[in-house]
């Protein structure tokens, strides 16, 4: 029996382009504020560039002050400039608020989200998604080194809920992160196919694969309910 279902947040719940899109304006103008006669608008186009190689990669900031010759000191000034950004208000996903609603009706909810603690409590607020979850899980307030795919996090929300892994899915858009995950936490996992990650393929294969989370959540509740 299905008794809780925990999501993801990052490209799972709402497009994290979105957000994004605001927080390397930001760096980007605190670098042109920091550094006069930087080329404010080529600098966030080489943001972008470096952010559109993929997030894995890594080290964006530091990639895009090495392409544009800019002085590489600024790197932490800009890193906390994208830690520090605040969104106004973000909009999640068509058919989001209502799958968190429908897994809510049939058991307890909850979130599993990596990335800055206080940056991804920020967008669950700009979401305002701030009351839909039973527990809220930030991997790296365990230590970034606890980030999915570890199964610490998975264990963590679980044991809050006070409900075993073999009557959780956890439902998440990266299979290598949260696929991965949640089978080393002895969770079902359920895939959906939206943002940055949507055209990888099922490795390692999920439990579920749908098209986005609602398609996700009616699938998961479907199959509780013939049980």
């Amino acid at each position: 029996m299905i008794r809780a279902i925990l999501f993801d947040l990052d490209d799972t719940l709402y497009a994290q382009a979105d957000w994004l899109a605001g927080a390397w304006a930001e760096v980007a103008d605190v670098a042109a504020a920091q550094a006069p006669g930087l080329d404010r608008a080529a600098f966030l186009d080489a943001l972008l560039d470096a952010a559109a190689a993929g997030s894995d990669r890594g080290s964006i900031i530091d990639r895009t002050l090495a392409a544009t010759g800019a002085d590489a000191d600024l790197a932490p000034i800009l890193v906390d400039a994208f830690r520090a950004h605040r969104s106004g208000a973000l909009e999640p996903y068509d058919g989001a608020r209502e799958a968190i609603a429908l897994a809510a009706r049939h058991g307890l909810v909850g979130l599993v989200t990596d990335g800055w603690p206080a940056v991804q409590r920020d967008k669950i607020r700009a979401l305002g998604l701030g009351d839909a979850f039973d527990v809220i899980v930030a991997s790296d307030e365990l230590g970034r080194e606890h980030r999915k795919p570890d199964p610490l996090p998975f264990r963590v929300a679980l044991e809050a809920l006070g409900v075993p892994a073999y009557d959780a899915v956890f439902v998440g858009d990266r299979p290598a992160k949260d696929v991965a995950g949640a089978h080393a936490a002895g969770l079902r996992a359920a895939r959906v196919r939206t943002g940055e990650y949507r055209a990888v393929a099922d490795e390692p294969t999920p439990w579920l694969s749908a098209s986005d989370v609602l398609s996700a959540v009616r699938a998961i509740v479907g199959d509780r309910a013939s049980r």
